[in-house]
């Protein structure tokens, strides 16, 4: 059997768990990132079998459908979030008053250019505001203060490709993940110049990275406390519900993980202030 670059496949040693792309082929071994979860792996390629396309088709769907479940979660806790602030700001609704919205920018950067792609869909269908930068995980660490001045972000998602490798280590051990250590070194980039958790939100990780050393850098979420696989659109919604959270409110930690696909054994983080605010009054140009 032939495989090639770009070929759908599945690892036969896994029972088949997971669809993964292959990026590279270097004599038999074949470097592997995950079709819809945030993991890198090397495989041989007689480990390797091609989905036909009817099996990619209802892997798929199957996903498909466990991301219009997290988007209708968030939808719900958004809709409660502003029928919130409708009350706050109309003394309980006795009157209307209008007012100005000023929402959060988001910064994301990632390692896999597809899922960067995924993750800009659904932050427009969010209704936020985000600069997308695809880049190399090795190469964040030199890039990130750069984007940071010039786009001048309220959230950064730091995230990409990981996996952790037994074979080079125990799980404390940063020396035995992928990305993490790059990953990290981004997060403290951040941190010399904005070391305050409240003026600028991180998110940092990706599939099984090392959560504490992530954390300890300054991030405030990251992945993956139990070092299972997170899906490719997790930290759009961790971003969604900082950026929603009314600047006066603390963001709940079990809050944030609940509407994500992965919860709290791929996902965790510090309390950390809202980022939404709203003003008075509310002036309508067209009355000039």
């Amino acid at each position: 059997m032939e495989f090639s670059i770009g070929n759908l496949v599945t690892r036969k040693s896994y029972q088949h768990d997971l669809l993964f792309r292959i990026v590279s082929i270097k004599k038999d071994i074949a470097n592997l990132v995950g079709d819809e979860y945030r993991l890198e792996a090397d495989a041989p390629l007689h480990d390797l079998k091609i989905m036909e396309q009817r099996d990619i088709e209802k892997r798929r769907q199957k996903e498909k459908e466990k991301e219009e479940f997290s988007f209708r979660l968030f939808r719900q806790d958004y809709q409660l979030m502003k029928d919130k602030r409708e009350y706050q700001y109309s003394g309980g609704y006795n009157t209307y008053e209008k007012y100005f919205q000023i929402p959060a920018k988001v910064l994301h950067l990632d390692g896999d250019q597809m899922y960067l792609r995924k993750c800009i869909s659904l932050y427009q269908r969010l209704g936020l505001q985000v600069h997308g930068v695809h880049l190399n995980e090795k190469e964040m660490p030199n890039e990130i203060m750069g984007l940071v001045e010039r786009i001048q972000p309220n959230i950064i998602v730091i995230t990409g490709h990981d996996s952790y490798s037994k074979s080079k280590g125990s799980k404390n051990d940063l020396r035995a993940y992928r990305h993490s250590k790059h990953f990290a070194e981004t997060v403290r980039e951040i941190r010399r110049i904005y070391p305050s958790l409240d003026h600028l939100v991180i998110f940092a990780g990706a599939c099984q990275s090392h959560f504490e050393s992530l954390i300890r850098a300054g991030s405030n979420f990251a992945s993956s406390p139990s070092r299972i696989n997170i899906h490719a659109l997790d930290p759009v919604y961790i971003a969604a519900k900082i950026a929603y959270t009314p600047f006066m409110e603390s963001v709940n930690v079990w809050d944030v993980l609940k509407n994500t696909m992965t919860g709290e054994k791929g996902m965790g983080g510090v309390e950390t202030r809202g980022l939404f605010r709203t003003g008075m009054p509310y002036l309508d140009d067209s009355e000039d």
